[in-house]
């Protein structure tokens, strides 16, 4: 580091993203990506739009707002549009965060919550998960803090009910709850029909995973409209132009194209069916995950050690060094071909003792 930076940043524990080798070609199970494409209206909305680069693009990212509140059954001013999620929930820490009010989050979860807390020098709660890594909703009550989890949890693909979560907002009316929904449509139950009810909550979407957009750079905050008013001032204090021309109409596009989003959602999840019965089949402990990835260890073969023989046999998973989820692999769905293949791999490995 240069000994111009500020002393605040110099210990910080930056998030660390999945690793991109590039020394070989690799199935690519790592990164929660879609093994689909984006649909054809999307390709066409992009290269309509790459002949006004010269232009800025609209600030209020209005014709998109205005789809998705069509979408989802709400007004635009109920939506805020993000250079990806992780700018919607940074932005969030950074408006809503103080020393007088910090934020609790489960203690195994996106690794992008810690970082933004010790990034804006916050009093963080990592609060524990319970034995079998689910949340308990009690464990947030009161806490007098601002709330952020992800569900489902990552990286267990773990899913709270409506109602859990609604007792959790009912048990922090002085404060913002922010439900990270980036694997909502992988069959959970969105909570977005609770803004109506609640003043304090906060859901976080991404075109990242069911929209097949990662590499676009796209993500949604919905709330009541004076949150989503503070998360303008916080956009318009920093960057205006958070979103660029070609990833607004290919936002626009997707939402009028769900119904291959939908299509796509529901062969991942036929696939992770596949992948967890094939993997229990063969000794593995597999967690009920309702996202597009799962969460998985065998007795036999640690977690660091499944890892590095996949990924000498040309599959990429990814692995966690907490010790309270050394043991797991996280794993992405991927097409059939891809999740056949990881298993016969899978197979293999333990056939040979984990060589």
């Amino acid at each position: 580091m240069s000994r111009f930076l500020r002393k605040a940043f110099e210990t910080l524990d930056v998030y660390v993203p999945g690793e991109q080798p590039r020394d070989k070609k690799y199935i690519k199970l790592n990164t929660n990506e879609s093994p689909f494409p984006p649909s054809r209206e999307v390709l066409d909305a992009v290269a309509a739009e790459a002949a006004s680069l010269q232009l800025y693009s609209d600030p209020e990212c209005t014709a998109l707002r205005q789809t998705a509140a069509e979408q989802f059954g709400l007004q635009p001013e109920n939506i805020f549009c993000g250079n990806g999620s992780d700018e919607v929930l940074n932005f969030a820490f950074m408006a809503f965060c103080d020393e007088s009010k910090g934020m609790a989050f489960p203690a195994i979860s996106y690794g992008f919550y810690p970082v933004f807390g010790d990034l804006y020098g916050l009093d963080c709660t990592a609060v524990p998960l319970c034995g079998n890594f689910t949340i308990d909703p009690a464990d947030y009550f009161g806490l007098n803090k601002n709330i952020v989890i992800a569900n489902p949890n990552a990286p267990t693909g773990l899913l709270l009910g409506i109602e859990q979560i609604r007792a959790i907002l009912d048990n922090n009316r002085s404060n913002l709850v922010i439900i990270d929904e980036a694997y909502i449509d992988f069959g959970g139950k969105s909570c977005l029909p609770l803004i109506a009810e609640y003043d304090n909550l906060l859901v976080v979407q991404t075109f990242s995973k069911s929209r097949s957009l990662a590499g676009a750079r796209l993500g949604f905050g919905f709330a009541q409209p004076e949150i989503i008013a503070d998360l303008n001032r916080v956009k318009y204090s920093t960057n205006p132009y958070n979103i660029n021309r070609e990833t607004l109409a290919a936002g626009e596009a997707a939402l009028r194209s769900q119904s291959y989003y939908d299509a796509n959602c529901r062969t991942i999840m036929d696939n992770r069916d596949y992948t967890t019965e094939a993997l229990r089949a063969l000794g593995f402990e597999v967690l009920p995950s309702k996202a597009n990835f799962i969460f998985a260890r065998h007795s036999a073969i640690g977690g660091n050690e499944l890892y590095l023989s996949l990924k000498e046999k040309g599959i990429l998973v990814r692995h966690f060094s907490r010790p309270e989820i050394s043991d797991f692999v996280r794993i992405t769905i991927g097409t059939l071909a891809q999740m056949q293949t990881l298993v016969d791999a899978v197979r293999l490995i333990l056939s040979q003792g984990g060589n």
